[in-house]
């Protein structure tokens, strides 16, 4: 099938794994340096720091977000949580891989912990709108967390019902964030790689609820 007829494909939910584009083998060519930090992009978490994936929308903004962040030491972009390998951007804004548009980060633990990073992640975006963000529609702008390990499991899952209690005190609806480990993540095309950083009057469709996330008060 090609992109063009996917384009019309419902949206509003995650497809299954044998709904799934096929994909391919190899990975896309990406440029291995971060523009903004100076490292290296498909490294893990050397002794010291974490890695945690995220995605709160348009993966440009929450990018920059992060690479502002005191602490981080490595972000990219990327497609996570869904089934097809190796993905392309066209691929994913179809609806037919499963994936969301997520961020990479690596933070120094010794200047940031995972509760200021999820605290961060939280107070950025709208994590009760399911299937968008704002006028972005698509299960590719889905909110989600994927964790390395349980203890970052257990502090994210902590962490959303502490900032859900938050939600609740003022209106808004259930938090519909994805929590979970990560299975694969692939790397986005090297455009949208540090994108506003390349493109400082690029679009950047993020934005918060105005709701404090509690981070430190029994969290």
């Amino acid at each position: 099938m090609s992109i063009n007829l996917l384009k019309n494909i419902d949206k509003s939910s995650v497809i299954s794994k044998n709904e799934a584009l096929e994909g391919r083998s190899e990975p896309l060519f990406i440029e291995d340096t971060n523009i903004v930090t100076k490292d290296y992009i498909k490294r893990s978490a050397k002794e010291g720091e974490q890695e945690i994936y995220i995605a709160m929308g348009c993966f440009w903004g929450a990018e920059r977000k992060f690479w502002n962040t005191p602490g981080v030491t490595v972000t990219a972009v990327g497609y996570a949580g869904g089934f097809t390998p190796n993905p392309t951007y066209e691929e994913v804004c179809t609806g037919k891989t499963g994936h969301t548009e997520v961020v990479k980060v690596i933070f120094n633990k010794a200047q940031i912990s995972l509760e200021g990073i999820l605290k961060v992640f939280w107070e950025n975006h709208d994590p009760t709108q399911g299937m968008r963000q704002g006028n972005d529609i698509g299960t590719q702008y889905r909110s989600a967390i994927y964790v390395l390990d349980d203890e970052a499991l257990a502090v994210a899952e902590q962490c959303r019902a502490a900032f859900q209690a938050q939600l609740a005190n003022s209106g808004f609806d259930k938090i519909t964030t994805e929590i979970a480990k990560l299975d694969t993540f692939y790397f986005a095309e090297t455009y949208h790689q540090q994108y506003l950083h390349k493109n400082p009057n690029g679009y950047c469709g993020l934005g918060g609820t105005g709701v404090s996330c509690p981070i430190g008060l029994g969290v």
